[in-house]
């Protein structure tokens, strides 16, 4: 099987299309599928195109006849926001489908989605109350918007994810996405998940073990070293990656919301398109499990 674009494309399309099965909806059937909306934000995340307006005029040149009927851009953008809870099962089962979903280790971190730039934008801004202000230590700046919480596999695979306000805790939010999703512990005795220093905490430790989990991380340097974690540096930096194909290849920062439902999708959307090429790397042999290359042209 060949690695480009259409070939990736076709095949997500006939698994979530199988997904999802026949319609039970009552009503007209809309024209444009579920199956082929999502189709359509992951071409629009892979190809790095963020304007949706200029994204549903470019598709008749650069996917000739794959998609026959398309909406108008504001019926692409409300479909796409009403598809959230859908977006977080399809990338939740596709994951699931590969081989690396059972991976014994996991690892964590949250990295910065910012949403404005200007005090008067934020004070205007729809996700006034949702976000807020936050520092990013990596980058050393104050930023405005919220945090994605990621758990992943050490090749990058998500496994789950959350957006939250900056100011709040990630050893909470942790916490907080584990207790939502507690069959994924359950499921995996002898996990061990792999963090940064910021997730020091006795009671975080506690809830770990009490669920039969390990908790690895750097130690700070007033602090004795736990066995194994001189062997994190390289590890960590897997985490980091994940982060900048996110922001560098997919555009995380650059996603245009401007609603807290909005940002949302568009977060989703780019996780879908990263589940997405896992999925097929790993079903194709690729060296490079979560390498974009042949997808972004």
């Amino acid at each position: 099987m060949r690695t480009d674009l259409n070939t990736l494309l076709t095949a997500l399309y006939v698994w979530i299309d199988d997904y999802l099965g026949p319609r039970r909806r009552p009503g007209r059937p809309p024209r444009l599928t579920d199956a082929e909306l999502l189709t359509l934000a992951v071409a629009q995340a892979l190809l790095d195109v963020r304007s949706e307006a200029r994204w549903l005029r470019l598709i008749p040149q650069r996917l000739p006849g794959a998609f026959p009927s398309l909406p108008e851009q504001s019926g692409y953008n409300k479909r796409l926001r009403g598809a959230v809870p859908l977006l977080r099962r399809v990338i939740r089962d596709l994951a699931a489908a590969t081989d690396l979903w059972t991976d014994p280790v996991w690892l964590v971190d949250s990295t910065p989605v910012e949403c404005a730039r200007s005090r008067p934008a934020a004070r205007r801004s729809e996700l006034a109350g949702a976000a807020g202000y936050g520092y990013c230590a990596s980058h050393s700046r104050y930023f405005w918007g919220l945090r994605l919480h990621l758990i992943c596999t050490p090749a990058g695979l998500p496994i789950t994810w959350a957006l939250a306000h900056p100011k709040l805790d990630e050893r909470q939010v942790l916490m907080a996405v584990l207790d939502h999703d507690a069959h994924l512990l359950t499921a995996r005795p002898g996990l061990l998940i792999i963090a940064d220093k910021g997730y020091a905490s006795a009671e975080l430790d506690d809830y770990l073990h009490a669920r039969g989990v390990e908790l690895l991380r750097p130690a700070y340097r007033n602090r004795a070293t736990r066995p194994g974690q001189a062997l994190l540096a390289p590890i960590r930096q897997l985490i980091e990656s994940v982060n900048d194909t996110l922001k560098g290849q997919l555009d995380l920062e650059l996603h245009g919301g401007r609603s807290l439902a909005g940002v949302t999708a568009r977060v989703a959307q780019r996780l879908l398109a990263l589940t997405a090429a896992i999925w097929h790397n790993r079903a194709t042999g690729q060296p490079v499990t979560r390498s974009l290359i042949a997808y972004d042209h």
